[in-house]
């Protein structure tokens, strides 16, 4: 099973480079952290013992905008998904904004 995420900056057109993530399984305990690289994406987000289950990501706005001086509304952005099948490569992308986000299963 794999999890990537890709990150894009909205307001600029580019990618989100250095936001700090985590995924945490669904008892709450934080899986895996990562920072996004410089095309804005972190891969193998799970390790290779990961079971099928509810899983978040969380990313921290809160940072990625203060290196920039924006303010934004969102703090952190977490979004929650199932993997039902552990073969299968699970991809979820953020389309970012300081007031606005949002995401799809990706490819």
């Amino acid at each position: 099973m794999s999890v990537s995420t890709h990150v894009l900056d909205a307001v600029h057109g580019t990618p989100a480079t250095g936001v700090g993530l985590a995924v945490v399984d669904e008892h709450g305990d934080v899986v895996t952290t990562g920072i996004t690289d410089e095309e804005g994406r972190a891969k193998e987000l799970l390790p290779d013992d990961a079971v099928a289950g509810v899983y978040t990501l969380v990313f921290d706005t809160a940072a990625y905008f203060e290196q920039s001086g924006t303010q934004t509304f969102y703090p952190e952005v977490s979004i929650t998904f199932i993997v039902l099948d552990v073969d299968a490569h699970h991809h979820v992308p953020l389309l970012l904004s300081p007031f606005a986000y949002s995401t799809y299963r990706g490819s």
